[in-house]
């Protein structure tokens, strides 16, 4: 049971978040506006959630780029990539098909060095979060 989904607001600084998935995780949020500072915490990552605002066309060319040099940066190479397209519960989201196609995702995965996989989700109602543990159970077990 996941319980009642948190109030959401865009993230700016960064959050610290420990899960039991069921070994402690921590989960260190670093809002868009910190992408100058994000490959100073590359060396400590162990999976990543690449999360997209899908209710915001405007804000997709900015993602993309985003998302490209996180994944050129060479301390994340064979770290598993788990990308969210969030905000499904608005009326104006782009689905899942329109993201991969705007992002061109296809090619992306095609050229990527790590596993990439694609959810979409909704913070606000909880739409995907069961998917996203499970992702990350996954990605974070023992080798």
């Amino acid at each position: 049971e996941l319980g009642e989904p948190p109030a959401t607001l865009p993230t700016v600084g960064t959050n610290l978040t420990d899960l039991r998935l069921p070994q402690k995780v921590t989960v260190r949020e670093l809002g868009g506006c910190m992408g100058p500072i994000w490959p100073s915490y590359y060396s400590e990552c162990s999976a990543l959630l690449f999360v997209v605002d899908a209710s915001n066309p405007t804000q997709v060319s900015s993602s993309c780029i985003q998302l490209l040099s996180v994944l050129s940066a060479a301390p994340l190479a064979s770290v598993p990539v788990l990308v969210l397209f969030n905000k499904i519960d608005l009326p104006c989201y782009m689905s899942l098909v329109e993201m991969k196609s705007l992002f061109r995702m296809q090619d992306i995965v095609s050229c990527a060095t790590q596993p990439i996989t694609m959810l979409e989700t909704s913070a606000r109602d909880g739409t995907g979060l069961a998917e996203v543990l499970q992702w990350l159970r996954t990605a974070l077990k023992d080798p």
